[in-house]
């Protein structure tokens, strides 16, 4: 067995509380290292900049809840072999976070639409039982408002732009939107937790966040949803494609080639 086979394929998480985690954890890493790819190729300095930012917002965020999870259950040795070198039908991120930087237009319209779920997510996370997971969810809140502010600003722009410049989120919405129905679904996974007492079902706030992305939309270009578009998921169950492959393709290289390295 190779010094990399060694690290690869922590054990999968039993407790109720970890696999909710874990979901937020991947959820974050896995956006923060897309966000990254654009770090030296934003359409200018300033965006650039602000991108990369939100990238390591969302990996810090990754960071703080994969020591946590490890505080709950014995997983892996530390936080980068539980981030950094599972197989990739053991990362349970929506797949939303996994699609690819089209254009900026997909970019920023990716951001806000999983920014503003977020806030919600971790809103239900402020009286958990588990007060650690809590103080993470409260300090992260206030990287998420600046996310959202950033993003549906060019959102707006964007949309209520030039004609390229509104087709092209147009198209982002398009694309996009199909993904964005697993974000909210109640599985077994949320529902063990709010049992649990670790979070509030969020999710009973679908109907108050598309009623809020819907009146964005239309103030952008008047822009709406695609109407009866047939969601796609499985990320929560590990049930992933080529998006993500690529992503744990660049992301895996540095631990797996020099294991043992830390954040």
């Amino acid at each position: 067995m190779s010094v990399a086979e060694k690290y690869i394929g922590a054990k999968l998480p039993t407790k109720p509380e970890t696999v909710y985690i874990l979901r937020l954890a991947d959820n974050a890493l896995i956006l923060g290292q897309r966000l990254s790819e654009m770090c030296g190729h934003g359409p200018e300095m300033e965006l650039d900049m602000a991108m990369t930012n939100m990238s390591l917002d969302l990996i810090g965020q990754a960071k703080l809840l994969f020591e946590h999870i490890l505080t709950l259950e014995d997983l892996a040795p530390n936080a980068d072999i539980l981030a950094m070198t599972r197989p990739l039908e053991q990362y349970t991120n929506s797949l939303f976070v996994a699609q690819p930087n089209v254009d900026f237009a997909h970019i920023m319209l990716r951001q806000y639409l999983f920014s503003t779920m977020q806030k919600l997510q971790y809103e239900a996370l402020l009286n958990s039982s588990d007060t650690v997971l809590a103080a993470i969810a409260e300090k992260s809140l206030k990287e998420i408002a600046y996310h959202i502010r950033f993003a549906k600003g060019w959102v707006l722009r964007l949309g209520d732009g030039t004609e390229e410049s509104r087709e092209r989120t147009s198209d982002a919405l398009n694309c996009l939107w199909r993904f964005t129905g697993e974000m909210f679904v109640r599985d077994t996974g949320i529902s063990d937790a709010v049992d649990t007492g670790l979070t509030v079902d969020f999710t009973q706030f679908y109907d108050d966040w598309l009623s809020e992305v819907k009146a964005v939309l239309s103030e952008a270009g008047g822009l709406t949803p695609p109407a009866e578009t047939r969601m796609l998921m499985g990320g929560h169950q590990g049930q992933h494609d080529d998006n993500l492959g690529h992503i744990l393709s660049d992301m895996q290289f540095m631990q797996l080639s020099y294991p043992g390295l830390n954040w």
